[in-house]
């Protein structure tokens, strides 16, 4: 299933606007699938969870480094959400948040590149931060921000299954807490009724229909 959902994801990103840069080299979907085992080949089982590595460097020639760089900072997202969605798909975690970087390799010929994972605890200039279903990122800083149907809710939601006051996100630490409010409808944290839990990067917050995403950088 992950890597179904990293192709899907990288033919999405891979439309007509691209074609033309990816005739030859290397393709996208390739790097995506190299990833992918990457992850998976460097697992490992901690007391308590398994994780893989949250840094990711990819090689390329000089030639198809030229040709990426048309999309660096999109395709490097796409990556980095593709990792988020396979740890999710298997309960893998992070140690710290998930980056793509490209680098050039002048000994690699064209059509050939390299996939480096390593594991990278955050540190103390981890920024982290709300995707709403619109798209919109939402920064959380050391403030507790509220999620409901009421105007004064940071992060207001019109959803109907939505409670005035729903949930809150709390900073704990380095990390985040997801408590709910009392909730009528109750909160799910990856499809899993909870009551409060310390958000990992790549989770996913549903309240009702609207789904939001919990991201580190």
């Amino acid at each position: 299933m992950a890597r179904y959902n990293i192709e899907r994801r990288l033919e999405r990103l891979v439309t007509a606007t691209f074609t033309k840069a990816f005739r030859s080299g290397v393709q996208p979907i390739e790097v995506g699938r190299r990833i992918v085992r990457e992850l998976e080949s460097a697992a490992q089982v901690t007391v308590k969870a398994t994780v893989v590595p949250n840094q990711i460097v990819v090689s390329l020639s000089p030639s198809d480094a030229e040709r990426f760089a048309t999309i660096d900072g999109t395709i490097a997202t796409e990556f980095a959400d593709a990792a988020r969605e396979y740890a999710l798909e298997y309960r893998y975690h992070f140690v710290g948040p998930v980056t793509v970087e490209f680098q050039t390799v002048p000994e690699l010929r064209m059509g050939a590149f390299e996939v480096r994972c390593a594991f990278v605890e955050g540190d103390a200039t981890w920024t982290a931060a709300l995707r709403l279903p619109d798209g919109r990122r939402i920064a959380l800083t050391n403030e507790t921000i509220r999620i409901g149907r009421l105007p004064d809710c940071q992060v207001q939601l019109s959803d109907p299954k939505c409670s005035r006051n729903h949930a809150e996100i709390r900073p704990i630490g380095n990390s985040y807490m997801l408590h709910d409010l009392n909730s009528t409808n109750g909160t799910l944290l990856n499809n899993t009724v909870v009551i409060e839990a310390v958000l990992s990067d790549g989770d996913e917050v549903q309240i009702g229909a609207s789904v939001m995403r919990y991201e580190e950088s």
